[in-house]
């Protein structure tokens, strides 16, 4: 028996139309028009429509989906989810004026962390920006050195974070 290719079209009994997007050792991963993706074995029944070559240099729709992302994340203010700590989950932060005759203001925790959360997206992005630029190797170093003052100024606000590798770390002594 050989083995289709990634882009080979088939047509299984159960799940109809579909496209071989990855191909494992025990399993063809296919994108099936009515019902997404789907794992098949190898060796279950269905009618090849058209088989494509299994050529060396091809990858799969999953290889390139994960390249993508990693690439997205690295290069976009595309943000991760951050979770804030559940003790904070509903809370509201009060800002009280020292002068009683002024209005205190309130603003949903859950708002504030996430701006605090942009912030640090915004720092990162602004990072990889440095550290692809033309700038010479001493100016990265010193803007370098304020993104880290940057974050070291906002760990403050890591009591609000869930996970702890998702705080803000400033410069750390050696």
């Amino acid at each position: 028996m050989k083995l289709l290719g990634i882009g080979s079209r088939i047509h299984h009994s159960e799940y109809g139309k579909g496209i071989v997007t990855n191909v494992t050792s025990k399993h063809y991963w296919v994108t099936f028009i009515d019902r997404g993706l789907e794992t098949i074995d190898i060796d279950s029944e269905f009618d090849v429509i058209e088989a494509a070559e299994d050529d060396v240099d091809t990858i799969s729709f999953y290889e390139v989906e994960k390249s993508l992302r990693q690439i997205l994340k690295k290069w976009s203010d595309v943000t991760e989810v951050v979770a804030i700590a559940d003790k904070w989950k509903g809370g509201k932060l009060i800002m009280q004026p020292g002068d009683d005759t002024l209005k205190a203001s309130e603003l949903p925790i859950d708002k504030f962390f996430h701006k605090i959360t942009m912030v640090r997206d915004r720092l990162r992005v602004m990072e990889q920006k440095i550290n692809s630029s033309n700038l010479d190797e001493q100016e990265k170093i010193d803007l370098q050195q304020y993104i880290t003052r940057s974050y070291g100024s906002l760990m403050s606000f890591n009591v609000l974070f869930k996970l702890k590798s998702q705080q803000f770390v400033g410069q750390r002594s050696k």
